[in-house]
């Protein structure tokens, strides 16, 4: 059976970064996960093609090789998702959809013609599709009720489906679940609370094929909470640094985690040491009665600027994400979140409103009290909430279109990079040896010739661009190419903090539209 695996678009966003990725000729950041390892638990004697149309457009010829179309999809792919399986449709081709978009809203993927609904997790549905299509069956919904699949099980992904050079890093999973209830996040939904990890060995065999395929560059551990299991997490630490000294240091790591990483020193100290270069923390909020309300209460035990710190003083750059529009929130929520950022210097802090995601426990207790505005969800930077809060909505949309300026002018970003990086200048960093030798080519003589003209001669922050430059040579030149690689980021921030302003502006011009308009009607209803 011929199997086309298509990864939708997903539209510009706060991690889409199209102008960082143009200057060294990527086109996304990180590959489809999900499908190449959907991949690797069908049938091997079924024959795979992957199109992710972040890198490229389906070809005709490969539209007519296919027996099954496979897509799967994040919440805020929806759009090319609903479109892709209508055009499949379309072709005669027969649809099977999974991932996590398809698992949180199945009828919307149905409504537009799907065959077969793969949901939940797919060591367990996937399975059962396979069945399904050997009894010749042309539909299907299958589910794992609950059932959470033995991740040790879980075989080696078919990396050899991308196309490596269209990606900025690659993309390896150690764990799901995570162990905390924060009220608005769909990973416990989806992965449950108990964290399931693979193996050590497990694990370093994948880094081994991604060796033999001859990638070479970042990886991103895409666990929701890398350390939500610490225990395990260090096991598989201890495996891997010597497994990196012996290929000579071939990649650099990256991951998300739960702020408590900030009291593990010797948790630290191992990630460093192998090679662990920066960490997403969920911070959300400096608002400590938010945090309790939705409960956050992890974030609640300790200084969250003392954590930031203690993460950075390790070696961890710090990036981190904050939302706004809780419960109970007080007026001047978006500053507040400027001056934590700019106090802790996080370089790139991630800033959406508040969206109630399908089958959390916000969702459930705002559907409970007829809050909510859609049925849907989208967790993209440029979309209002979902729902009525408890402030007016038209404050909070000012705030945060005002706070998202400010958090990514050029001169305040490049800031906050350089003190960032002086700060992870004072860490201690293991001896690597001499390390692999990266390839200096004209892509990335192009890259720095460009950000150094943009920002050190065209833009106000030029004096500003030097000075940090000379000072990041003279205190911490070991982390001078990771530091430009951060500063590049303002290419996308300065183009994409006018979209958010924009659209956000213009949802809530029609959504006072409507309010008006409704109690327009309201009111000569009631004097009829």
């Amino acid at each position: 059976m011929n199997i086309l695996l298509l990864y939708p678009l997903f539209p510009k966003s706060f991690w889409s970064f199209e102008k960082t990725l143009a200057l060294l000729n990527r086109k996304a950041m990180l590959p489809p996960l999900g499908l190449v390892t959907v991949a690797a638990i069908l049938p091997q004697d079924w024959e795979f093609k992957l199109v992710d149309r972040n890198v490229r457009e389906v070809t005709q010829v490969e539209w007519d090789w296919a027996d099954l179309v496979i897509l799967s999809a994040m919440i805020v792919q929806k759009e090319d998702l609903l479109e892709q399986i209508q055009e499949a449709k379309r072709r005669g081709k027969r649809v099977a959809v999974g991932g996590p978009y398809a698992t949180a809203l199945p009828q919307e993927v149905m409504d537009v013609g799907a065959d077969y609904m793969i949901l939940d997790e797919g060591e367990i549905t996937l399975p059962l599709f396979i069945e399904a299509i050997a009894r010749g069956e042309r539909s299907g919904t299958f589910r794992a009720n609950g059932e959470r699949p033995d991740v040790t099980n879980t075989p080696i992904p078919r990396f050899d489906l991308l196309e490596f050079d269209a990606y900025a890093e690659m993309s390896v999973q150690f764990s799901r679940g995570c162990p905390f209830q924060c009220e608005f996040c769909d990973i416990i939904v989806l992965y449950g609370r108990k964290p399931r990890t693979k193996a050590p060995e497990q694990l370093l065999k994948e880094l081994d094929r991604l060796y033999e395929l001859g990638w070479r560059r970042s990886i991103f551990m895409v666990d929701d909470n890398f350390i939500g299991n610490k225990r395990n997490v260090k096991l598989f630490l201890k495996e891997l640094k010597p497994w990196m000294v012996k290929h000579q240091y071939p990649f650099s790591f990256a991951t998300e985690a739960s702020v408590d990483l900030a009291n593990d020193q010797d948790l630290m100290d191992w990630m460093v040491q192998c090679n662990f270069g920066a960490v997403f923390l969920g911070i959300e909020t400096p608002d400590e009665a938010s945090l309790t309300l939705t409960q956050k209460h992890q974030n609640t035990r300790d200084s969250l600027s003392e954590a930031v710190n203690k993460i950075a003083k390790a070696g961890l750059r710090v990036m981190a994400g904050f939302i706004i529009g809780f419960d109970g929130e007080k007026a001047g929520a978006g500053a507040r979140i400027v001056q934590f950022v700019e106090q802790t210097s996080i370089p790139t802090a991630l800033f959406s409103m508040l969206q109630a995601l399908p089958d959390t426990a916000l969702w459930h207790r705002l559907e409970e009290e007829g809050r909510l505005r859609s049925k849907s969800a989208n967790i993209n930077q440029t979309t209002l909430m979902n729902y009525v809060p408890t402030r007016p909505l038209e404050e909070i949309a000012h705030e945060y279109v005002e706070a998202f300026w400010q958090l990514y002018d050029p001169a305040k970003f490049l800031d906050r990079a350089y003190r960032h990086y002086r700060i992870l200048g004072e860490a201690t960093y293991p001896k690597k040896g001499k390390g692999a030798k990266k390839p200096i080519n004209w892509v990335t003589i192009r890259a720095l010739l460009t950000i150094c003209w943009r920002q050190g001669v065209f833009r106000k922050t030029r004096w500003q661009f030097w000075r940090n430059l000379w000072n990041m040579y003279r205190y911490n030149s070991g982390g001078l190419s990771s530091y430009l690689a951060v500063c590049a980021q303002i290419e996308h921030f300065v183009e994409y903090r006018q979209i958010v302003k924009r659209e956000i502006n213009e949802q809530v011009a029609q959504f006072l539209a409507e309010s008006a308009s409704k109690i327009e009607v309201e009111t000569k209803a009631v004097v009829a």
